[in-house]
This record gives structure tokens, sequence and C-alpha cells, in this order.
């Protein structure tokens, strides 16, 4: 196998705002693994470590990601398990992009990593709408336009402006839309004090909000558990799950209970990492959803193509291809809040080569 990486910046059309602070640019890595008998032929993977959430962002992750490079190159027959050999389960990004990447080149290097309903079929894949923060006024024409594009179901980012506005925007919404006709979703990204969450889930809960995603910051288990178990909202993981590895899972979930867990491919250590996260969750009766990290349309293809293996009829995580200036052209297309593989569009790889 030959296989080498490519750099590409992603520049986001609009400032992305979040409890964390905002995100004007996605540095993200493109792997290709080629027939070194035949360099038409090859898998793509992405690489796309995630400033202030990915436990792979790290100073020297380049040199990282062209060592193993030259690792696996090194193989006469590349395997799933050299992958896991090589890449250990604390550079998940990494493993996300050689496993999609052989993934795909196992399958015809046709970009169709799973073959499916979604992939091959037109069957489409129900998303939510995602409003990021912003000022009020700026939040309202976000939601306004999710809604005429035609989303049944809303997620909007909290806790970096003032809580009373975005009550104010909540019932704004529900004076319109009731929760019958339009589903909200809410993710915090960790940003409630645990003495004050609680109070601020009940205000939240006259919204009739469906969920809400990490109300408070990760690692603090006690406090987690009692606001899981007293929440008149719902509670979904997101942030809790990075970095928990092996039989940590299943001890993760058993203490702290949750309703939902919301699974980033990118975050968790690829495919094979987030479907132990799926049985785990459906031995336990948690229910989940999938969500893509703000990868390009590579990751997002890959992500989206596995999330149509399963039967999970709520709304996935999966609508950010949209977000960048210079996505890699792809046959992933929304429309009706839904999302579409359309054969009838091609790929444009110029980025990646």
């Amino acid at each position: 196998m030959k296989i080498i990486y490519k750099k590409h910046i992603l520049e986001f059309k609009f400032e992305a705002g979040t409890s964390r602070g905002v995100l004007n640019t996605h540095t993200v890595y493109y792997v290709k693994i080629q027939d070194s008998e035949n360099l038409q032929l090859f898998g793509l993977g992405e690489c796309a470590p995630l400033k202030g959430l990915s436990i792979d962002y790290l100073p020297d992750f380049e040199q990282i990601l062209a060592e193993i490079c030259r690792k696996l190159s090194a193989f006469e027959e590349l395997d799933f398990s050299h992958i896991f050999e090589i890449i250990p389960e604390t550079l998940p990004s990494i493993r996300f992009g050689f496993e999609t990447a052989f993934t795909d080149l196992k399958n015809g290097g046709k970009r169709q990593v799973f073959k499916n309903n979604f992939s091959q079929n037109n069957a489409p894949i129900e998303i939510n709408g995602l409003i990021w923060m912003g000022d009020k006024t700026l939040m309202l024409s976000r939601i306004n336009e999710k809604i005429n594009e035609g989303y049944k179901t809303l997620k909007l980012k909290i806790g970096a402006i003032n809580f009373t506005e975005e009550c104010e925007l909540l019932e704004n919404i529900r004076a319109n839309f009731s929760a019958k006709n339009l589903t909200i979703r809410v993710d915090a990204n960790g940003a409630f004090s645990p003495e004050k969450a609680l109070k601020k889930l009940e205000i939240l809960s006259k919204f009739a909000i469906h969920s809400i995603e990490q109300p408070i910051a990760a690692n603090q288990k006690i406090e987690m558990r009692q606001i899981i178990k007293n929440s008149p909202i719902p509670i979904a993981l997101d942030e809790e799950l990075i970095g928990v590895f092996s039989d940590k899972k299943e001890e993760l979930l058993q203490q702290l209970k949750p309703q939902y867990i919301i699974l980033k491919p990118t975050l968790l250590g690829g495919l094979n990492a987030t479907r132990e996260w799926i049985e785990l969750a459906n031995n336990q009766g948690i229910k989940w959803w999938i969500t893509s990290a703000l990868e390009s349309n590579i990751g997002l293809n890959a992500i989206a193509q596995f999330t149509a293996e399963f039967d999970n009829k709520l709304p996935q995580g999966l609508g950010t291809g949209q977000l960048y200036l210079n996505n890699i052209e792809s046959p992933l297309e929304i429309r009706n809040g839904s999302l579409f593989y359309n054969q009838n569009l091609g790929w444009n790889l110029a980025f990646t080569s």
C-alpha cells in the first residue's frame, strides 16, 4: 500500500459560536490509502481533531500522522488489525481517518464506505437543524431560516449569551410552534455550573425541550449523576464520553444512567468504537444518535453511511456539511430537513490530492 496525507484548512461561512469560543477555521488531514499497483484505486479518510475538544488535538499532530503513515505503509498487506495495533486509542481522530479510508478501499474506493439504502437507494436520514450561538437577533434569524427549510427538529447551542435572552428565544419559538410540530434540543456544551444547573433546567422545561446535551462540564460524575436523576429534561451525554475507553465505557453508563448519549466517531475513536458504545447503550436501554464533529464532507459521508447501518428513527446531527466556504464537493445533499446521498452529484477531490 502507498499511504499519504494532505492538510486542508476549512473556512467557516460565518463565526461559529459555542460556549467554548468562536471558530473561524478548522484544520483537517485527508488520508489516502492507495493500491501500489493501481494508484487510481484508493480509499479516503479524514482526520479532523477539534480544538478544545479532541484529546488528540496536539502541537505535533502532523508529525504523529506522518509517522503512522510510514509505519502502515510498511505492511505488504494492510489489515484492520494493523490499524488498531499501530494507532492507539489516544489518537481517536487518526483511528477514524484510517478506519474509514481502509473500509472505503476495501469497498472499491468509490466513497461508498457502507452499501445501504442511504448510499445506494437515495433513502433519507432525518437530521436536526443546528442553530449556532450569536446575538439574539442573529439566532432568531437562523431559527426562522431552518424552520423555512423544512426542519422538524432544531438544536440550539446555548450558554454563551444571556440566559434570559436564550429563554426568550425559546419562548418565541414555542409561541409559534408547539412541541407536536417542532422538536427542540439544546446543547449547553458544559456551560452551566453544577450549583445552578437544576434551576436552569427547571426554567428550560417550560419550553417542552426534548433533551439537553452536557449541561455541566465533563468529569464531574457525582454532580452529573444527581442532575440526570433530578432533571425535568432528559440529559444527553456528549463530551462526557470523550477519552473513555475499553471497559470504562460500560462503567460510565451504569454509573450515570443518562437518557441519551451523543456519538461522534472522530472524537470517540472511529466506527468500531462507536459501534461498541451503541451496543452498550442498547443493552442498558439508553437511546442515542450520531453527530458529526465539524468534519468536511469526506468524514461526514463516512459517518452518515455508518449511521444508516442502524435502524434509529431519531433525527441525527449530520447537518454540518454546509458550514464551509471550501468544503469538498460531494453527493451529500440536504432537502427538507433530511440528508441524502444523491448519486447524480459527483465528488471533486482536488483538495485531497
